[in-house]
């Protein structure tokens, strides 16, 4: 049976990318780090690493053993977590990632809401866009995540509650004059568009096909701020989901609802029984999702 500690070793070389950094990282002796590395090697009869200069590098057969040592570590430490909260010892620690705009809409409301319902616990926040705080969940290295979808596909091994139904809008200057959403959307075939991530573009190209055109895309940018302030000089037009909207909301621009939607989740790995702390972050963001209030 492999060792976790040596998994732990491998995993932080792997992320650090020397073994005296990740001796830095666990707290241990270069020399312990070498010796759970060659023990390693050893027990799984495979190189693992190559030593390249002074430094070293992962073989083919380490990164893959490291990448599913995170996941093992991450099981490991949820297991230990689900025995702490069997007796009553869990600390009340939450490591959350939120992408900016459930941040900036979501996080805030929820912690106030946690300084009475459950004022011992603890939050460290993250940002992160979903892709990247799946990842997150998946080494174990955050405890929640609060992610969005523009399907209904849930990840294997992840526990996903969606909170929020998001409405996404078309941004448009304050001068030009209102429209429904179909009439607004063909109204902007030779307009040039702001897009934002590769995900949320998608959706922008799928609804102007829906309205018989391939936008012409010429910023790109996941800031909606900037986003807001680039249409609001006149000659661009781009789509935002409300929590952005909600945010902030430039004077300069005008928004209309179209018949598209994306679903906020709140997303943990493994399945329940949580820790109570996790259960309370939870319950506070599903909360604070019921509160925010939509662009009109």
């Amino acid at each position: 049976m492999l060792d976790l500690r040596r998994l732990q070793a491998l995993v932080a070389v792997a992320r650090t990318g020397s073994v005296s950094a990740a001796a830095d990282e666990l707290h241990y002796g270069q020399p312990t780090i070498s010796h759970h590395l060659r023990r390693l090697e050893a027990e799984t009869h495979t190189v693992l690493l190559q030593r390249v200069g002074r430094g070293v590098r992962l073989t083919a057969e380490g990164i893959a053993l490291a990448r599913r040592a995170e996941e093992i570590l991450a099981l490991s430490r949820r297991a230990e977590e689900e025995l702490q909260l069997a007796a009553g010892l869990r600390a009340g620690r939450v490591r959350l990632a939120a992408f900016p705009s459930a941040a900036a809409t979501l996080v805030p409301p929820a912690l106030a809401g946690l300084r009475d319902s459950a004022p011992g616990v603890a939050i460290e926040l993250v940002e992160a866009e979903p892709p990247d705080a799946i990842e997150l969940l998946r080494a174990g290295r955050i405890d929640l995540a609060i992610t969005f979808t523009y399907d209904d596909t849930d990840a294997e091994l992840l526990s996903v509650e969606t909170v929020l139904t998001d409405h996404l809008y078309l941004v448009e200057p304050v001068a030009e004059r209102p429209r429904t959403a179909g009439r607004a959307l063909r109204a902007h075939r030779h307009t040039a568009w702001v897009a934002g991530c590769e995900r949320c573009r998608a959706q922008l190209v799928e609804l102007c096909a829906a309205s018989g055109y391939e936008p012409e895309i010429s910023f790109a940018t996941d800031d909606y701020l900037a986003v807001q302030a680039l249409v609001a000089q006149g000659s661009l037009v781009s789509i935002l989901p409300g929590l952005a909207l909600a945010v902030h909301r430039h004077p300069g621009v005008r928004v209309t609802r179209l018949p598209a939607t994306r679903q906020v989740q709140v997303v943990t790995y493994g399945a329940p029984p949580r820790p109570r702390a996790v259960d309370a972050v939870a319950d506070a963001i599903v909360a604070a999702a019921r509160d925010v209030t939509m662009p009109r």
